[in-house]
């Protein structure tokens, strides 16, 4: 069954509730909801041109996305940045010291919140372009 809008209306929630997070200091928080945005947008785009989606690996899944549309450097090297906050975000024992909280900046949620808008914004054009194979 094809949910592409489905998946694509849960990106923009999840970018919704990381910007409500870094507006309110949960900044590992706005990260991981950063990282989730992208990831389920990718998935839209996939499952909207017909391909399997499975990981949780934003860049893997755009680099699949290749297959089949041109996706530009600067975008796969968003989602690799993205992707470092999918464990580190939420779980202490990641880091040598200290918990997720306290480790993430101000900084580092508007960046991984950038990235995702530019990624969310990406593969609802192919969403709403792609015709499904």
């Amino acid at each position: 069954m094809e949910r592409s809008a489905d998946w694509l209306a849960q990106a923009r929630a999840d970018l919704a509730a990381a910007r409500h997070m870094l507006n309110n200091g949960f900044h590992e928080w706005a990260c991981f909801a950063a990282q989730q945005a992208a990831e389920k947008a990718a998935k839209a785009a996939l499952q909207r041109a017909g391909r399997d989606a499975w990981g949780h690996s934003v860049a893997a899944l755009l680099l699949a996305l290749r297959e089949l549309v041109a996706v530009p450097d600067p975008l796969v090297d968003a989602a690799l940045e993205l992707d470092k906050a999918y464990i580190g975000t939420r779980y202490p024992d990641v880091h040598p010291a200290g918990a997720p909280h306290a480790l993430y900046t101000r900084g580092e949620a508007e960046r991984c919140l950038g990235y995702a808008e530019r990624i969310v914004e990406f593969c609802a054009h192919l969403v709403a372009t792609l015709d499904q194979k």
